[in-house]
């Protein structure tokens, strides 16, 4: 895995501190009881980052579970591993895993699908690694329109820095419709489809913490990479482009609502 210093670890460590406590975390929990994850079950975690869902179910599955995390990016396994060297961290591509047929007891992807190069094959994959009885769980934003803040975020970055940058930031977005959704799984192979919309809270200390985020954190993740001049004059004009998301407290909140899909093979 990439050492200290790597550019790619450095951006991964971003990722966790600047996005993982605001946006990731809290839907560990409902992904988790989607899935029906309990002790002693084996695991996988496919796209796992820096390893926020790995972890929390990792506290699940208990001593006789196992926990399995998948990533493409060796810079997020690097810091996987070093938060929860107790995991299995595995660097490998979601559209050809590296597992038997049958292997896990449920295998779960949380906000990855949609940057996978074929998704259909991706959820193949998923289910031809689960158990007959088992799940795959699978959460993915809702549509741009409908995430709160992000439209105007997305609105900037195409006018300041590219379309490029913007795209980055619309990525994470573009399967949030439920209908297009279930077709994916279903030519997949899948059965049993349930998608279950929820509503969850994206919470940063400043409006200047959440675009920061995205700007330092997010996009060279998504390989674009701004010049540090760039990004100091977008946040500045994020602060007024984004004040009706500040509350009294100076925290910016606003709702981040996802879809999340169980299914069987």
């Amino acid at each position: 895995m990439s050492g200290e210093g790597d550019p790619a670890v450095d951006a991964a460590w971003a990722y966790e501190r600047l996005h993982v406590d605001a946006l990731f975390r809290q839907w560990a929990e409902p992904v988790l009881d989607s899935a029906s994850v309990q002790t002693g079950l084996s695991v996988l975690d496919v796209a796992c980052g820096t390893g926020a869902l790995a972890r929390e179910s990792r506290g699940r599955v208990g001593s006789s579970g196992s926990v399995t995390g998948l990533d493409a990016a060796p810079g997020m396994l690097a810091v996987a591993e070093q938060l929860a060297p107790g995991v299995r961290w595995i660097e490998g591509d979601a559209c050809e895993l590296p597992f038997d047929d049958d292997e896990f007891d449920v295998v779960m992807c949380q906000f990855g699908l949609m940057f996978f190069a074929d998704p259909v094959q991706a959820i193949r994959e998923m289910l031809r690694c689960t158990k007959p009885a088992g799940n795959v769980t699978v959460a993915v934003w809702d549509a741009l329109e409908r995430s709160a803040a992000y439209p105007t975020s997305v609105e900037l970055l195409d006018r300041r820095a590219g379309s490029d940058a913007a795209n980055a930031l619309r990525a994470p977005f573009v399967m949030g419709d439920p209908d297009d959704l279930r077709a994916l799984f279903e030519s997949a192979g899948a059965s049993a489809v349930s998608i279950n919309t929820l509503t969850g809270t994206a919470r940063f200390p400043s409006v200047r913490t959440m675009v920061e985020a995205d700007l330092r954190g997010w996009l060279p993740v998504m390989g674009v990479v701004l010049a540090d001049e760039l990004i100091e004059s977008i946040l500045t004009e994020a602060e007024h482009a984004l004040k009706n998301y500040v509350s009294e407290t100076g925290e910016m909140i606003f709702d981040a609502p996802a879809h999340i899909v169980t299914a069987q093979g």
